[in-house]
Parts: C-alpha cells; sequence; structure tokens
C-alpha cells in the first residue's frame, strides 16, 4: 500500500455534487483516509471561466501511480468530464498531488505534482490535512510552501 493525495477541483455544473460523486468514486481505488475542507477559488491561466471548488483527499492504493493515473482518468469521464482547452472550465479535474515518497517525470505523469509549489488552490486544502508533508525535490513542508505564497489570494473556504 502506497500513501497518496490527491486534488480534486470542478467548476461546471453543481460543483458541490460533482466533487461528492468524485470523493464517492475513489473509494474502489484509494481508501481514503482524509478529506479536506472545500474551498472556492477563482480560475487560473484561463480567467473567463467559473470559480472552482477545490478540495484534497489522503489515503492509501494497491494501485501503480500508472495505473492510479489511468484510472483516475477514468473517473473523469465516467463523472462526466470532456476534452477541453487547456485549464479550461471541466465539470471534475483529478490529480495526483504526491505518491509515496515517490519522485515521477513521464511524458503522462510528473509526481509530485509540477504546479504543486504556486497553486494555493491546491496547498490551502493540503495543508489541512497533511502541513508537515514534505515535498521531496525542494525539501519544503506543505504549510512552508503555503506561507511563502501572496497572500490573500481569493482561496475561501466554503
Amino acid at each position: 500500500m502506497v500513501d497518496v493525495y490527491i486534488a480534486l477541483g470542478s467548476n461546471l455544473g453543481d460543483r458541490a455534487q460533482n466533487i461528492e460523486a468524485a470523493v464517492a468514486g475513489l473509494s474502489s481505488l484509494v481508501d481514503v483516509t482524509r478529506v479536506s475542507p472545500t474551498y472556492e477559488t477563482a480560475p487560473r491561466y484561463f480567467e473567463d471561466q467559473p470559480p472552482f471548488f477545490n478540495l484534497v483527499v489522503a489515503g492509501w492504493t494497491e494501485l501503480s501511480a500508472m495505473d492510479l493515473l489511468k484510472s483516475l482518468k477514468a473517473l473523469e469521464i465516467v463523472l462526466g468530464r470532456t476534452p477541453s482547452k487547456r485549464f479550461g472550465p471541466r465539470v471534475i479535474d483529478l490529480d495526483i498531488i504526491f505518491y509515496g515518497e515517490e519522485q515521477i517525470d513521464l511524458p503522462d505523469l510528473t509526481i509530485p505534482h509540477s504546479g504543486l509549489a504556486e497553486r494555493e488552490f491546491v496547498l490551502r486544502p493540503l495543508a489541512d490535512i497533511a502541513p508537515t508533508k514534505s515535498h521531496p525535490t525542494i525539501e519544503k513542508s506543505v504549510k512552508a510552501m503555503l506561507d511563502d505564497l501572496p497572500k490573500n489570494t481569493g482561496v475561501i473556504k466554503v
């Protein structure tokens, strides 16, 4: 069993229901042990879209990192995600943030997640459930990475 952290986001349709369905769907892939509070966040990168609901779950899985990724992408489709522009609106987005202590750099999978240190919408909920979890490459805790970000960026607990 490997400990995993997965970020969830939704900004189309009933965001709360989408997140709830995704957490329920994860139960066949991950033994979910912790779920962060939900946060509402303004979109980044492509700003002409609705705000997101974001949270992070922690748990254990027997799946390899690649099998987990494939299963998460399949779950996104089951939950109604359709292809769209990068960083565009989506019913659900599921990203592996940490997979044990592994560092993976493949064309389709980077762990720890490549944008983690700059994304308050991931760090804030992650800090609620794992503030001392350390990033193996930059050697900072989740809390320290969050503290390094600008303040008052509009990530609001729902």
